[in-house]
């Protein structure tokens, strides 16, 4: 088998030991006769991987009773509305964060709605990095505050929450969830995408407090309530159950491996290795994030020109590597580094870094 360095932005890299434990059990989970594919999600033993998945997401998240976490399709975008659907009331309004293209999108998706409020953004520095403290004045009105804690696109990540008093925060979680030590009550609900750092495609986590759920609009379509999902733990119509699964085996994978603080600790050392080799090229590399902001979950970088980047790319992938290339909005080349991106993976892109800018710089 021939085995490549995988820096996908998503789907993304998952765990050897996760995808080796899928394929001893696909074709016969636990003496089954059958795939989790292949079952009733009604059946106990789904039930219980189901229940698996929320419990060790919410210890993983630092909550217990009164959060649910729940199983939901149509990834992280959904949740660009749901969220309004469900909390922004009629005539009320919400506040947002804008730090980068995937902020945007929220705060476009629940304009749509209602009154959502851009009540600081980085647009003018070209998302090269966070919001300050001093530049987030919430809304006394405000039914929520949103903001992305990580942008894929751009790089940037918050390494401090703001401080939004006692107004529900609300926060967008896909890229960063559990890659760093996470205290889930400072929210009234996260989400995430699972193809970056949970698991595969199909499916998205929503944490959420339970008695904010207590305030949320009943007048919304059945699909798109938290309560339906609450209600029904997840399994109100036929669930994503083999995304699903594998997340919960990742779930594991994460607590077997020292936490989130075992992962913060190796994605920091991930990080150093690729902004060093960035740093130290004396200008042929320069980092989009400013280094307050930058992401440990995405490297952004570009090159002095574009057929430069192209040919870095090219003997990139002649080495085995994989998912570099920048966003198509934006270009450029991006290491996406996630928790499953092993620090080899990390080193060898250093490496080839170094050698490249010797050779052309």
């Amino acid at each position: 088998m021939a085995n490549v360095y995988n820096f996908n932005a998503g789907p993304a890299m998952l765990p050897p030991a996760v995808l080796e434990q899928v394929q001893a059990e696909l074709r016969d989970y636990r003496g089954k006769g059958m795939s989790v594919m292949e079952m009733s999600h009604r059946s106990k033993e789904f039930e219980a991987v189901n229940a698996s998945a929320e419990a060790a997401f919410k210890r993983l998240a630092g909550v217990g009773d009164g959060y649910r976490a729940l199983f939901l399709q149509g990834g992280a975008s959904t949740q660009f509305a749901m969220v309004p659907l469900n909390f922004l009331p009629p005539g009320g309004s919400a506040d947002y964060l804008v730090n980068g293209s995937w902020a945007e999108k929220a705060v476009e998706e629940a304009a749509l709605l209602g009154t959502a409020r851009t009540v600081a953004s980085t647009k003018a520095d070209g998302y090269r990095r966070m919001p300050r403290p001093d530049e987030v004045t919430v809304s006394p009105d405000a039914a929520y505050v949103h903001l992305t804690s990580n942008e894929t696109i751009q790089g940037v990540q918050f390494h401090e929450w703001p401080d939004v008093g006692s107004t529900p925060l609300v926060a967008d979680m896909s890229s960063d969830i559990f890659s760093r030590p996470l205290d889930g009550k400072k929210f009234a609900l996260l989400y995430a995408g699972a193809q970056k750092n949970l698991g595969p495609s199909g499916v998205a986590v929503v944490l959420l407090r339970e008695d904010w759920l207590a305030k949320a609009n009943k007048n919304v379509p059945t699909m798109l309530r938290y309560a339906t999902h609450v209600k029904n733990n997840s399994l109100y119509n036929t669930p994503p159950s083999f995304a699903v699964y594998v997340l919960d085996l990742v779930l594991a994978w994460i607590e077997k491996n020292g936490g989130t603080a075992g992962m913060a600790e190796r994605n920091e050392r991930k990080a150093k290795l690729l902004y060093d080799a960035i740093d130290q090229s004396g200008g042929f590399y320069a980092g989009h994030a400013e280094p307050a902001s930058r992401s440990r979950m995405n490297v952004t970088f570009r090159l002095a020109a574009e057929a430069m980047e192209k040919a870095f790319l090219a003997e990139a992938s002649a080495a085995g590597m994989v998912g570099l290339a920048g966003h198509r909005s934006v270009g450029g080349v991006r290491a996406s580094i996630y928790n499953a991106v092993g620090e080899d993976a990390c080193r060898a892109l250093a490496g080839l870094m170094t050698d490249f800018a010797k050779k052309n710089g």
